[in-house]
C-alpha cells in the first residue's frame, strides 16, 4: 500500500538500459498511484525519445537538456536544436538535465564504463553551457533540473550571478552540505531525495535531508541509475552485463518511505507535502 499519489521528480525512462525491460517497467508502474514522473533528456540523441514517451504515457512530464557528461560530444548546433525541441514540446515541460560536473574531469577513473566514448568537457566548457541553458529556462520560466558533482562553488556562483527561472529549480539527488542548502533554497532551489541515499554509507546525505525545508522537498528514483539497497527493492530488474544493478522506477514508493522515516513524518503527510511542492515547481497535477 502507498500513502497517496506519488511523484518521481527525476528519472530517465528513455534510457537504453531500460529498453529490454520497457514493457515490464511500464506495466509495473501502472500498479502504483504514480501521478507524475519527470523524464529527463540528457543529449540531442534522446530528446525525441523523451517526447515520444510523453505522448504515449500521460503521467510523463518531459524535460530536455544537455547533461555535462554529454557536452563534449554535442553537435555545434545543439543550442538551436534544444530551442526547437522546446518550441515543439507539449505543455508542462522542464529544462534539464543540465549542470556542472568536476568529478568527471578531476576524479573519475579513465576506464569508468559510464563515461565510455565520451569526451570529458572541462569546466571551461561546462560553465557557459550551463549558464546558457539556465538563462533559457529563466526566459521561458521552465523548471530547471540541475546535476552537480564536486562543483558546488561554481554552481552557486552561477546561480547568484545569472538569471534563474522564477518558478525555481531542482537540485536532483542533492549531495551538498546543510550550509550550502540554505543559500540554494534562498535562490529558489528544491531538493530531491534519492533512494541511493538509503545505503548505510550515505548517512551524511540522510542527515542533510532530515533538516531541509519541508516546502522544498521532492522525491526521485533517477532510474535506471542509483539503485536502492537490496533489502528496499520491491521491483527488481536484471542487472547489466558487467554486474551493475539497475534501478526500477517503480521503487519510488520505497524512496518515499525512506524519506518519511528520516523526516519522522507519517507517510501520508509526506506524500501530501511532496505533491504540493511538485505542483508548485513543475506546474502540473
Amino acid at each position: 500500500m502507498h500513502p497517496g499519489p506519488l511523484y518521481d521528480a527525476h528519472n530517465h525512462l528513455q534510457d537504453a538500459w531500460l529498453t529490454p525491460q520497457r514493457d515490464r517497467v511500464f506495466a509495473d508502474l501502472t500498479t502504483l498511484p504514480l501521478r507524475r514522473a519527470v523524464v529527463n533528456g540528457t543529449c540531442e540523441a534522446d530528446w525525441h525519445d523523451v517526447t515520444q514517451l510523453a505522448k504515449a504515457h500521460a503521467f510523463i512530464l518531459p524535460s530536455y537538456g544537455l547533461h555535462p557528461w554529454n557536452l563534449g560530444n554535442a553537435s555545434p548546433n545543439w543550442r538551436p536544436h534544444l530551442q526547437q525541441v522546446l518550441d515543439a514540446a507539449p505543455p508542462h515541460i522542464g529544462l534539464g538535465e543540465i549542470g556542472l560536473d568536476r568529478w568527471m574531469v578531476k576524479s573519475a577513473r579513465p576506464d569508468d564504463s559510464r563515461l565510455a566514448g565520451l569526451r570529458r568537457a572541462p569546466m571551461e566548457e561546462q560553465l557557459p553551457a550551463f549558464a546558457w541553458q539556465l538563462a533559457l529556462a529563466a526566459e521561458r520560466n521552465l523548471p530547471a533540473t540541475v546535476h552537480c558533482l564536486d562543483a558546488w562553488g561554481p554552481l552557486i556562483d552561477s546561480l547568484r550571478t545569472g538569471p534563474r527561472p522564477e518558478r525555481g529549480f531542482l537540485l536532483h539527488a542533492y549531495s551538498g552540505s546543510k550550509e550550502m542548502a540554505r543559500e540554494f533554497a534562498a535562490l529558489g532551489a528544491y531538493f530531491s531525495f534519492n533512494g541511493y541515499f538509503l545505503h548505510e554509507r550515505q548517512a551524511a546525505r540522510r542527515e542533510v535531508f532530515a533538516h531541509l525545508p519541508a516546502d522544498r522537498l521532492l522525491v526521485e528514483t533517477d532510474a535506471p541509475a542509483m539503485p536502492l539497497p537490496p533489502d528496499k527493492v520491491a521491483y527488481p530488474l536484471p542487472g547489466l552485463a558487467d554486474g551493475n544493478p539497475l534501478n526500477h522506477p517503480a521503487n519510488i514508493g520505497a524512496v518515499y518511505q525512506g524519506l518519511a522515516t528520516i523526516r519522522e513524518m507519517e507517510p501520508a503527510a509526506l506524500a501530501h507535502q511532496v505533491e504540493q511542492n511538485f505542483r508548485r515547481l513543475f506546474g502540473a497535477r
